[in-house]
């Protein structure tokens, strides 16, 4: 099986000050296409370290993919380094110098003398033309390895792949294969506790293969397939992906992207059920995961958000007395924040958060991470208790309080009992 790797170039990578998008691009592209992505490397401009690089890519993967340092600039090494690699010297090519002269007339603007090195090559490579820039690719074979050099510029970068690449590796008999990427989201256990409940589907060598990730506290189940066609690669994950909503049930959320949002968003629908939310501690994030998703307006009534005691009292009807007597953070002003929305919208279900986000404002009584969660329909209102933790950062109670917040309803309206 041939292995790929990706080796993006460029000091604003390796320093943070630039992400790499290209590798991650190009390792589902490869992978679509059978050819499995084992490494990703990132390297900065200085011509030692590209030469080390080219040498650990070509010494563990048969295609090396590499983005980024084919400018004019003095810190565009890409081509330098991969002669220097090969111990051969730079020629010019006629036919690339036209071409980059073309461009820049197309444009109206001169031509720098600098960008001549953009038609340099080393010796035995093939210039790969970029008919949406100036700085063409460069695809050469060196020993073991196949080593294919595109520009940084991600629009450039896959416009090229596309035109380039793929039809050099399909001439070469590869990139036959199709592999797919399922991804099944699962909200309310751990990730050691979904771990532990499949243990047969995360066994090492097991065909189709299957990972956990977790995100936010969503848990996702990867399985990937194989086969000489996409449908029969994702025939290969289907029964793997029935044992998971088998066993899983009410904890799994969707596939692909759906989230927490995407599937009570499902079950508003489904339900026809209308929902109204009163938020303190996360500040309105219930209400904005919601509305992100387009088309709920027919279903989400509005929210409140009663930061301050007095918005509690006067924006949700929540009792002064109670307040005072148990305080902002407690079950019974969640459970009347939550009732209070309800009524005041004239929701089916509408949902509460208050608890205490960090850094500070916590007690050994209330610490920083606890928070309570309101429910109320027209059968009766709930509370819940959440105990996030204090070590967590406040954007993370915040959201993993926001994401319970959504799975309650979720289950409710999923006939779950909410108490």
């Amino acid at each position: 099986m041939l292995k790929a790797e990706t080796l993006a170039i460029g000091t604003e990578l390796v320093s943070g000050q630039s992400l790499d998008t290209n590798s991650q691009w190009l390792a589902r592209e490869l992978g679509a296409i059978g050819i499995p992505v084992l490494f990703h490397q990132t390297v900065c401009d200085q011509l030692e370290e590209n030469v080390s690089a080219l040498r650990i890519a070509a010494g563990r993967a048969g295609l090396v993919v590499l983005t980024g340092g084919l400018g004019p600039t003095q810190d565009d090494l890409t081509r330098d380094a991969l002669a220097a690699y090969a111990g051969v010297p730079l020629r010019e090519d006629p036919a690339s110098l036209e071409a980059i002269r073309a461009m820049f007339a197309r444009r109206n603007r001169p031509m720098a003398d600098r960008n001549r090195v953009q038609a340099l090559f080393p010796e035995g490579a093939e210039p790969l033309p970029n008919r949406v820039g100036t700085a063409p690719g460069i695809w050469m074979e060196h020993g073991t390895a196949t080593f294919a050099c595109l520009p940084g510029i991600p629009s450039e970068m896959r416009v090229m792949f596309h035109e380039q690449v793929l039809p050099r590796l399909r001439a070469r008999g590869l990139g036959t294969r199709s592999i797919v990427y399922r991804k099944i989201n699962t909200f309310g256990r751990g990730e050691s506790d979904v771990e532990a409940m499949a243990p047969d589907l995360i066994a090492r060598d097991r065909v189709p293969e299957v990972g956990i990730t977790a995100h936010e506290a969503t848990i996702s189940f990867r399985i990937r397939g194989e086969g000489e066609t996409p449908e029969e690669a994702f025939a290969q994950t289907e029964p793997t992906a029935a044992i998971i909503r088998e066993r899983f049930g009410d904890l799994i959320l969707g596939e692909g992207s759906d989230d927490l949002p995407e599937a009570v968003f499902a079950e508003l629908r489904r339900t026809g059920a209308t929902l109204a939310s009163a938020e303190s501690c996360t500040g309105g994030l219930v209400a904005q995961m919601i509305t992100s998703m387009a088309g709920v307006s027919p279903y989400f009534l509005g929210g409140v958000i009663s930061y301050a005691n007095s918005a509690k009292t006067s924006l949700l009807g929540v009792p002064a007395e109670l307040l005072a007597t148990h305080g902002a953070v407690s079950p019974e002003v969640a459970e009347a924040m939550a009732a209070g929305a309800r009524v005041r919208f004239g929701a089916d279900i509408a949902v509460s958060t208050t608890g205490v986000a960090g850094p500070a404002g916590g007690t050994p009584e209330k610490p920083v991470g606890l928070v309570y969660l309101g429910l109320s329909t027209a059968d009766g209102t709930w509370s819940k208790r959440l105990d996030i933790g204090p070590e967590q950062p406040r954007d993370i109670i915040q959201r993993r309080a926001a994401k319970n917040a959504l799975n309650w309803i979720r289950l409710t309206l999923r006939g779950r009992p909410p108490g």
